[in-house]
């Protein structure tokens, strides 16, 4: 069968890449085309664009590529209509894949929607549009069962592929030496509100003479570049950039200081101490503000936390985000090693609510039986 696969970020391309393993394992006639990146291209088929021409996040972000949005969708709808591909299956990335959803439900193409968007956080009015142009809906959290329940949408979960793509990694220290791992978020608009504090942390406690051995290194993004980073990191020898190494500078950091996102609970997974920051523009904050204050359900910002609907570890949010709270924290995370077992506690109960191993191909098992009865 043919497979149309649409990620925007690098956390799809991970998730794309291997639900593609598992379709071709379930599937030896399966071709592939996408909107993807490097970890997609590696398992075949044809490249239509990489993610890191279309990825764009926060309000701000979005009003100024407009343009770019719009040429992005009507490439992506005809480059479709041309292919024609027996499914189209949409990888998180909602903002542009719910336009593509109702685009392929018209023209009768089947939607298939992997990673489901976050309505539990924001755009709960997205519900009813998945129920009418989505033909199967995958999740990948335990906590969004009762909440796709309760809003009648019918959904199939096979556990988090997260946990596959941790276990399987081959894992080799990134430097000598002790150090802090940064993890600064995957846009330059995340970079840019992150980074500022976190070489304020660095120079706060490489001062201290119980630190003043530590390395920070910085764990690049798969869509950024070394300039990206370069004017923060400028005249700090002791700060290292490294990129295609998040997993290896995670496992073999002392502590983590993390953008919240998906890097959050791949730490949680891998076992590192961390604690979350995030910060953005006014706007964009303001409009997470509200929306999180009309959905009162929702208490956390993190993935790991908002599994166990407790803080396994410390969540530093907008103006709470200060180079003094982040440096306490990490001291915290690194001396108090009674707080250090109580965050590893909490991180096997939240491998154990995502399931075991092998989701990506069970996913792909679940998606061809659902193409042979639609």
């Amino acid at each position: 069968m043919r497979y149309y696969l649409i990620a925007g970020e690098a956390s799809g391309d991970l998730h794309g890449s291997n639900l593609m393993k598992g379709l071709q394992a379930e599937d030896p006639t399966a071709e592939f085309r996408f909107w993807g990146g490097g970890m997609m291209e590696a398992v075949g088929g044809t490249k239509v664009r990489d993610y890191k021409a279309t990825a764009v996040m926060g309000a701000t972000d979005v009003l100024r590529s407009l343009g770019k949005i719009s040429r992005n969708l009507r490439d992506c709808k005809a480059d479709i209509l041309s292919w024609k591909p027996d499914v189209v299956i949409l990888i998180d990335y909602p903002g542009f894949n719910m336009k593509i959803a109702r685009f392929c439900h018209e023209n009768g193409i089947r939607v298939f929607y992997y990673i489901a968007p976050k309505t539990w956080a924001s755009r709960e009015g997205r519900n009813r549009k998945l129920k009418a142009w989505v033909d199967r809906l995958f999740i990948v959290f335990p906590f969004e069962i009762p909440y796709f329940e309760s809003r009648q949408i019918p959904f199939i979960y096979k556990g988090n592929p997260l946990v596959d793509a941790v276990d399987n990694h081959s894992y080799e220290r990134p430097v000598e030496g002790k150090y802090i791992a940064i993890l600064a978020g995957s846009r330059k608009g995340e970079i840019s509100h992150t980074m500022p504090n976190a070489m304020q942390m660095a120079d706060t406690l490489r001062a201290l003479p119980e630190y003043a051995d530590y390395q920070f290194i910085v764990a690049g993004a798969p869509a950024r570049s070394e300039e990206d980073y370069a004017k923060y990191i400028a005249g700090r020898p002791f700060v290292k950039v490294l990129f295609g190494r998040t997993y290896d500078v995670l496992k073999f950091a002392d502590a983590a200081l993390i953008n919240s996102g998906t890097a959050s609970l791949e730490a949680a997974l891998i076992g590192t101490p961390q604690v979350v920051c995030w910060s953005t523009s006014f706007i964009t904050a303001f409009l997470a503000k509200y929306a999180l204050r009309v959905l009162d359900h929702i208490k956390y910002i993190s993935l790991g936390n908002l599994i166990l609907d407790k803080l396994a570890f410390r969540e530093l949010i907008q103006y709470d985000y200060t180079p003094t709270a982040a440096g306490e924290e990490i001291r915290r995370l690194i001396e108090d090693l009674p707080y250090r077992n109580r965050m590893q506690e909490d991180y096997a109960e939240i491998r154990a609510r995502l399931g075991g191993t092998g989701a990506s191909r069970e996913v792909a098992k679940a998606m061809i039986e659902a193409l042979n009865q639609l």
